[in-house]
């Protein structure tokens, strides 16, 4: 089984033009590598995307998160292992995910208000745009049934940050930057040229 079609942005080249721009702006915003998958997962898992969820696990375990984490990531009011700053960043990722989820501001205050506790405008402005773009990713999965089809939701590819080096930090706070980084962006369940990926894949 195949998709419906290539990702679009695959199909409008100066669309992934405009990702690629994006991206490379979104990782030098300081915000920690792994703050930064924990963001693209729980959007991912909202929004039902196996693609996106499977890709973010495997980013997150080579941006050096433990597996006992990820496992709790669904449930992270309730576990002890997250800190401050990625608790504010993953509340701050599920309202600005779920917009029609409230009756009053989308995002509260009181999530705004904690988010901006931890970090400073940069890093707020890229934990935005990770959220903005997996919500992009997991809808065009969604709308052209890549997510859902086994030959084009195991091998998803997505630009990673590094695992920190040099002045890098595990956690988030003001004024914290990461080292540049830069990497070509390919939509999630997609190779290079835009084909289905190989199937010879585990399922998630």
């Amino acid at each position: 089984m195949t998709a419906r079609m290539k990702n679009p942005a695959m199909v409008l080249p100066d669309a992934m033009k405009g990702i690629q721009n994006i991206y490379k702006a979104m990782y030098q915003g300081g915000v920690p590598p792994q703050i930064m998958e924990l963001v693209h997962l729980r959007a991912s898992q909202i929004n039902g995307c196996s693609a996106c969820v499977f890709a973010g696990v495997t980013n997150a375990k080579k941006a050096g998160e433990t597996d006992e984490r990820l496992h709790a990531v669904a449930a992270w009011r309730e576990a002890p292992f997250f800190t401050g700053e990625e608790r504010a960043a993953l509340a701050l990722t599920e309202a600005a995910t779920r917009l029609a989820d409230r009756s009053g501001p989308a995002v509260p205050d009181a999530v705004w208000d904690e988010a901006a506790d931890h970090f400073n405008e940069e890093q707020l402005s890229a934990i935005i745009l990770m959220i903005g773009l997996t919500n992009l990713f997991n809808r065009l999965n969604a709308t052209i049934q890549g997510a859902r089809r086994r030959d084009l939701g195991l091998t998803a590819v997505r630009a990673r940050a590094p695992a920190p080096t040099g002045t890098d930090r595990r956690r988030g706070g003001r004024g914290r930057r990461p080292a540049a980084r830069g990497h070509a962006i390919i939509p999630y369940g997609h190779n290079p040229d835009g084909t289905a990926p190989r199937t010879d894949r585990p399922s998630p």
